[in-house]
């Protein structure tokens, strides 16, 4: 699973948001900037989210965004299939987006891809931006453990 730019920015966004929750506003402009975001694509990432009910837009000289509700209440799984719409590796074992395949009465790896969706879609429903926000940044060393170096495309 790969996340789309829009869902990448949209957590970007949301954790500059819980950092200041309850705080006031942040401009897009702050937003866009602190993230590393394009402003235009930005704003219509904010638009669409405060679409869902997780932001709200204050207007004015001092407004911006701000997170309609609780940190608590909203996990990375809602943010991230509401702009990538399923988190299936694979057609045949998503059930919002599913793609029949020939295979499918006798495939063996296939398996193995439920699993993966199975354990993403536990652990992305179970993150949420408040857990996210309070954890600490992934090191290099995590990144690049000689535990998965011999393993292409990772």
């Amino acid at each position: 699973m790969k996340l789309s730019r829009k869902s990448d920015y949209a957590l970007r966004a949301l954790m500059t948001l819980v950092e200041r929750f309850g705080k006031g506003p942040v401009s897009i402009r702050e937003l866009a900037e602190k993230n590393d975001i394009p402003r235009g694509f930005l704003e219509h990432i904010m638009l669409d989210l405060k679409s869902q009910g997780i932001v709200n837009s204050i207007a004015g000289r001092i407004g911006g965004f701000v997170l309609a509700r609780s940190p608590a209440e909203i996990t990375m799984g809602q943010i991230v299939r509401h702009f990538d719409g399923l988190l299936a590796p694979i057609g045949c074992v998503s059930v919002s987006s599913h793609e029949s395949c020939s295979q499918e009465a006798i495939c063996r790896f296939r398996r193995v891809l439920l699993d993966i969706r199975n354990y993403t879609a536990q652990k992305m429903d179970a993150a949420t931006l408040e857990q996210v926000y309070g954890s600490a940044p992934v090191t290099q060393e995590e990144v690049f453990s000689s535990v998965f170096i011999g393993g292409d495309g990772i």
